[in-house]
């Protein structure tokens, strides 16, 4: 006949579990610091954007924007402060999607590498999509008014890590990963063809070339090389 706990045995072991979830939860944020104090500030500066009305935001936005008129006035200001600030104001998405890309990326590649895929990804595609739209612009196929388009977010910063992350998946399953981040990008390029569409691709075909900064990682070991060693409590903490 089975045998189950009483209660009062269970409610210990329930504990024990919860606190285990904790510290591993604990562990695998303080494990990806990078990943993890960047979507606190988009936090915060999403939490400003609501408090601004429509009309200044979009101008106070538009400063930080990495749009033509922008780049060749301040490049360097705008090439960080646009990575800060999420247009649309919705952050809890990029909560998820930080932590299913990003902090992988981070404990795989290390803070430094993830950091450099990032800026890579970041600068890289800005400057690639902007250039392509200044020549449209010049030639007549684009607007004057494009000089100052709304341009922020940390969309080609995520598009280039996804696009790393490749290195990072065992075979087999990385080629159809490839294939899947090639379509995912590329589709709306050919579809809708807008300058941030280009960004985006652009950004993950940077991502791929980063595979010099992925080599020697291991596809197996990156987050063993961060979360490292069990301790005797069997939680897994930082070396």
């Amino acid at each position: 006949m089975r045998r189950f706990l009483p209660r009062a045995h269970q409610a210990p072991r329930a504990r024990r579990q919860a606190r285990r979830a904790v510290r591993a939860g604990i562990v695998w944020i303080t494990s990806a610091p990078g990943t993890y104090l960047w979507l606190a500030a988009l936090f915060v500066t999403t939490v400003a954007l609501h408090r601004m009305s429509p009309g200044f935001e979009e101008d106070f936005l538009r400063q930080r924007s990495t749009n033509i008129h922008e780049l060749s006035t301040d490049p360097v200001r705008v090439l960080i402060a646009s990575a800060f600030w999420i247009d649309g104001g919705r952050w809890a998405p990029y909560a998820v999607l930080y932590t299913v890309f990003h902090a992988p990326a981070e404990h795989w590649l290390g803070t430094a590498r993830w950091l450099a895929v990032v800026a890579l990804a970041h600068i890289g595609a800005t400057l690639i999509s902007e250039g392509v739209l200044a020549w449209a612009i010049r030639h007549g196929h684009a607007p004057q008014s494009a000089v100052n388009t709304l341009d922020v977010g940390v969309s080609y910063a995520l598009a280039g890590v996804v696009a790393v992350l490749t290195y990072r998946v065992p075979k087999p399953w990385n080629l159809p990963y490839l294939g899947a981040v090639l379509i995912f990008f590329g589709t709306p390029l050919i579809a809708d063809r807008s300058f941030t569409d280009l960004g985006h691709f652009a950004a993950a075909l940077i991502g791929l070339a980063c595979y010099p900064l992925a080599r020697g990682r291991g596809r197996n070991r990156g987050r063993r090389r961060n979360l490292d060693r069990r301790t005797d409590s069997g939680v897994r903490t930082p070396s």
